[in-house]
């Protein structure tokens, strides 16, 4: 399950992604716009900074915005450097890897098989996932949205 922290740092960053890299966006607009508690965004913020997908300017006219292009911030990024590991069971797992200790032979063990596929899928759709691809998505969905609303 995605943890709060990542839904709210994915959010931020698709809003900071939309708002375009001319100035940087206050966190307290940010927060605003996107209804995130202000002082959990700024621990969000500055995780993000720190492994150098957000930049940060001091003072007046200061703010956040991205440090990479929308095309280069993958959703499996960010979402491993606030849950961790994709895997839902740790023998599953590529980054962090530890065996079961209740499982005879991990080769053919079914859980673990299975839990592979359901991490493999989910990293292939995580990391091919940009913020510009999400972003294309919520104009699509947005424009058929509108459609539906002038159909009826």
């Amino acid at each position: 399950m995605l943890s709060k922290k990542s839904k709210y740092a994915i959010k931020a960053l698709l809003a900071l992604a939309e708002h375009g890299n001319a100035e940087p966006m206050r966190i307290a607009d940010l927060a605003r716009q996107e209804s995130l508690p202000q002082k959990f965004l700024e621990l969000i913020l500055l995780d993000l900074r720190n492994v150098g997908i957000v930049q940060s300017r001091k003072g007046k006219g200061g703010g956040y915005l991205l440090a990479k292009a929308p095309e280069q911030v993958m959703l499996g990024q960010v979402v491993r450097l606030f849950d961790g590991p994709l895997a839902p069971v740790p023998c599953a797992s590529q980054t962090a890897y530890v065996p079961c200790a209740d499982c005879a032979d991990e080769a053919t063990c079914g859980v673990r098989l299975a839990m592979k596929e359901v991490r493999d899928a989910t990293a292939r759709i995580l990391d091919q996932t940009s913020l510009a691809t999400v972003h294309r998505k919520q104009v699509a969905a947005s424009r058929q949205g509108s459609a539906r609303k002038v159909a009826r």
